[in-house]
């Protein structure tokens, strides 16, 4: 598959690539991936809470030492490994906004002077190690920025044919693209990656934009840091079944994603996320991680597209279908500060002090993460579909580990629901917070309500 297929303009945004599954598979050779295994992955990554955390607007001083600070209550709140965003250096060449992109890399050797030293983020991996968490950093693979140090190296990049580097999409002009027809790049990247996990004891990589890099890298990449430092996480932001099978443990449910902002918009009914789920699995190479989100840096806050029931209504879908859930920094407060571009050229710290107007976030969060924490089958069970009496409005599907089983149902409208599940049989309720006797068959939910239930053995 040519690299330049995959550089059409129509799948361009600032920061990140979304792409429908038709477009995605479209491209992926005729290949049955879901007769295929995934790549085994360690125990600790199935079991992940997966925290981002945008160094420059997570503190005020916005650097490595804020987040070390930090690391009791994030540990207290319960996630498992910590996503830094780029720690490199940021290019300022053709630069967008006042600060530039993180995704703009000067220096894939350095670290950002703004966010402080190697050795404040060596203490930062160090301590949070100490306290149990893993931390894994993001890699801007694909194109650096315009006065990048690689620049002294101009057969690393992509060419016109009037011989001008170029960026990797239009609308990415503050970037330029790598060329990954050049080996000596990918050794270059390959001893680069070797150098982070190995020198900062890092637990793996999100990996950006991973689609426009071809597979046959990753996958010799991966080998050759599974020598340095095995067992590590690989998070590719992308949405391909091919990444899967031997490069990454996870990937980006970008179509899930989608539809998940259409249907708590009204645009389309809930059956439709079942629909996506049940396109992609029967694609997916067998027993795929996938990465469930509502918010990341790339979009509007989640508590600004869905209001505030509704952004928990998201997020607890996350957490209770299968796969990682992931936690967008301020997400626990209920932050509604703007971190997508433009914002994310600029300089805006999220505003914690949310957390005393909304409360009902921390409680969330922290209830969330410690059932999924304390229930194999949410981590690791297999999933059902169940039916209900209105499933344009509300999921509701089974959770299967071993003899735990658990029913989750969620009102993916503003509207209350009352009716009933497909669910035979004698069930606690075990939603975090929750003050309701269990009722199923029968069901009532709050407008972007959520129960949980576990069968009584």
């Amino acid at each position: 598959m040519s690299r330049k297929i995959l550089r059409n303009p129509l799948f361009a945004a600032v920061g990140t690539v979304l792409l429908l599954a038709s477009q995605i598979f479209s491209q992926t050779p005729a290949r049955d991936f879901s007769k295929e295994n995934a790549r085994p992955s360690a125990d600790w990554v199935k079991d992940a809470v997966i925290y981002q955390i945008f160094e420059r607007n997570y503190s005020q001083k916005g650097d490595f030492n804020s987040i070390t600070s930090d690391l009791d209550r994030l540990k207290n709140l319960g996630v498992t490994v910590l996503w830094l965003m780029p720690v490199n250096p940021i290019g300022k060449l053709k630069s967008k906004g006042t600060i530039g992109s993180p995704y703009a890399v000067q220096d894939y050797y350095g670290v950002n002077p703004d966010y402080g030293t190697k050795d404040d983020l060596k203490r930062l991996v160090a301590e949070a190690h100490k306290r149990g968490l893993k931390v894994v950093v993001d890699v801007v693979l694909n194109h650096t920025s315009w006065d990048s140090v690689l620049m002294k190296t101009p057969a690393f990049y992509t060419h016109n044919a009037q011989g001008e580097i170029i960026p990797p999409v239009p609308d990415w002009a503050d970037v330029a693209d790598l060329n990954y027809d050049n080996p000596e790049l990918r050794k270059y990247m390959i001893e680069m990656l070797k150098y982070w996990a190995r020198d900062f004891d890092l637990d793996g990589f999100r990996c950006d934009v991973a689609g426009f890099v071809p597979v046959d890298f990753w996958e010799t990449a991966r080998a050759e840091v599974d020598k340095v430092k095995p067992d590590t996480l690989w998070l590719a932001e992308w949405e391909s079944p091919d990444l899967l099978v031997k490069a990454f443990d996870l990937d980006y449910s970008w179509e899930n994603h989608a539809m998940l902002t259409q249907v708590l918009q009204g645009a389309r009914p809930a059956s439709e996320i079942r629909r996506v789920w049940e396109a992609q699995n029967a694609k997916f190479p067998k027993g795929a991680l996938r990465m469930r989100f509502s918010d990341n840096h790339d979009e509007r806050r989640a508590i600004v597209r869905f209001g505030e029931k509704g952004a928990l209504a998201a997020e607890a879908l996350a957490f209770t279908l299968d796969g990682v859930p992931l936690v967008y920094n301020g997400m626990e407060v209920g932050d509604s500060t703007e971190s997508g571009a433009p914002a994310l050229f600029e300089k805006m710290p999220i505003f914690w002090q949310f957390a005393e107007r909304r409360p009902e976030f921390p409680a969330f969060y922290k209830g969330m993460i410690e059932l999924r924490k304390n229930s194999a089958a949410l981590r690791r069970g297999s999933l059902t579909w169940l039916r209900n009496s209105d499933e344009a409005r509300v999921l509701t599907f089974a959770r299967k580990s071993g003899n735990e089983e658990l029913v989750v149902a969620i009102n993916m409208t503003s509207a209350p629901f009352f009716g009933s599940v497909e669910a035979a049989g004698s069930f606690d309720e075990i939603t975090p917070g929750a003050k309701t006797a269990a009722g199923l068959p029968a069901l009532a939910l709050d407008g972007f309500g959520y129960r949980i239930f576990r069968r009584k053995n």
